[in-house]
């Protein structure tokens, strides 16, 4: 889980917003270990621009990665370790996940003063 906000990127670029519902019996130590090393590797994709992510004491998460253009999202989903992941979340530790990719055309943030 990332505790920082993803700014100053100049659109256009795009969002792969995966959305899951871990499994209650499943191993959360090794989904945590395995989610820590596709942040390893997800950030050697040329074009991976960063990520966001929260998940409630539930097991419901939500993880924004941005990417520069499309050939960087399909690099980073044809990865053999990232589709490896995928394949054991299937069979391990999602209840359910869905994915949406969209062109991001407008951004905008806020900070507040201290």
């Amino acid at each position: 889980m990332s505790d920082h906000l993803v700014a100053g990127i100049e659109p256009p670029y795009y969002t792969v917003v995966f959305t899951s519902r871990l499994r209650p019996d499943g191993d959360h130590d090794a989904y945590t270990e395995t989610a820590r090393r596709m942040e390893e590797l997800v950030a050697g994709v040329p074009g991976f621009l960063g990520y966001e992510s929260a998940r409630t004491p539930g097991g419901l998460g939500i993880t924004v990665g941005y990417f520069r253009d499309e050939e960087a999202i399909a690099a980073w989903r044809m990865d053999l370790e990232h589709q490896s992941a995928q394949r054991r979340g299937r069979a391990e530790w999602y209840e359910r996940y869905s994915v949406h990719v969209g062109r991001v055309e407008r951004s905008y943030g806020h900070v507040r003063a201290e």
